[in-house]
C-alpha cells in the first residue's frame, strides 16, 4: 500500500496542472502538507490545497505579533 501511495504522490507531483505558475503546488488529492519542489535540490514547498499550512502560518504570525507587542 505504501508503494501505491508513493506512486500516486509522484504522479500528482509531476502533473503540471497541480502547479500554479510552476512554483505553487495545489493538489486536493495529495494530503501532504510539505512537498518537494519541482527541482528537489531547491527544498520543499507547501500544498496550498490543504488548509493546515494556512492555519500554521496564521498562528506563527499571531505569535510573532504578540511577542513583539509584549517586548515593547
Amino acid at each position: 500500500m505504501n508503494e501505491d501511495r508513493r506512486r500516486k504522490h509522484q504522479q500528482g507531483h509531476n502533473d503540471s496542472s497541480n502547479w500554479i505558475w510552476g512554483i505553487f503546488y495545489y493538489n486536493h488529492e495529495d494530503k501532504r502538507i510539505f512537498v518537494p519542489k519541482r527541482i528537489p535540490v531547491m527544498g520543499w514547498t507547501i500544498n496550498l490545497a490543504n488548509a493546515t499550512p494556512f492555519l500554521v502560518i496564521t498562528a506563527i504570525v499571531i505569535a510573532v505579533i504578540i511577542l513583539i507587542e509584549y517586548l515593547k
